[in-house]
């Protein structure tokens, strides 16, 4: 009896999963025809632990939004003191992007007809802010600040 209900089930399960297989032949059209490409980058931090981010279009059967993250790679030149963000956003002209500081953000975002990008980086560092520039040619965005120095806080006390 008790093996004859265990039976049932298993057949039931595998049953279900039989006849629901039309959904997964949806997500695997759906995934050979739109562009994909979906991973994740590791850098590690200021404090010595990794940071992991995500990157591309959204993973197919968990799509909330059409808008892509695009690769983003932060490049810290301590010794010519500057940042630089390196984008890669293919099948987008220049005019369609734009990239906006705000506190200790850079935002990037570009559309054009069906590609449409949007992200926002943390800025580790203290930023010059008009000393900006951007440069993009073939799908590859720069853009490069210069580092405000830090001064160390604090005062200094003598001891008498």
């Amino acid at each position: 009896m008790w093996f004859d209900n265990q039976l049932d089930q298993m057949f039931r399960s595998l049953s279900d999963r039989f006849f629901n297989m039309d959904d997964d032949f949806e997500l695997a059209k759906y995934a050979f025809t739109q562009p994909y490409s979906h991973g994740y980058s590791m850098i590690m931090g200021n404090n010595g632990r990794p940071l992991i981010r995500q990157y591309g279009t959204p993973v197919p059967g968990l799509i909330t939004s059409d808008v892509r993250e695009p690769f983003v790679d932060e490049v810290v030149d301590k010794s010519g003191n500057t940042l630089k963000l390196v984008a890669e956003m293919p099948g987008v002209d220049k005019k369609d992007i734009k990239v906006t500081i705000e506190g200790k953000y850079a935002k990037i975002s570009a559309e054009h007809g069906e590609r449409k990008y949007q992200t926002q980086i943390p800025l580790k560092y203290k930023v010059d802010e008009n000393s900006t520039k951007a440069t993009y040619a073939n799908g590859i965005l720069e853009v490069s600040f210069r580092l405000i120095e830090q001064k160390p806080k604090g005062k200094a006390i003598t001891i008498d």
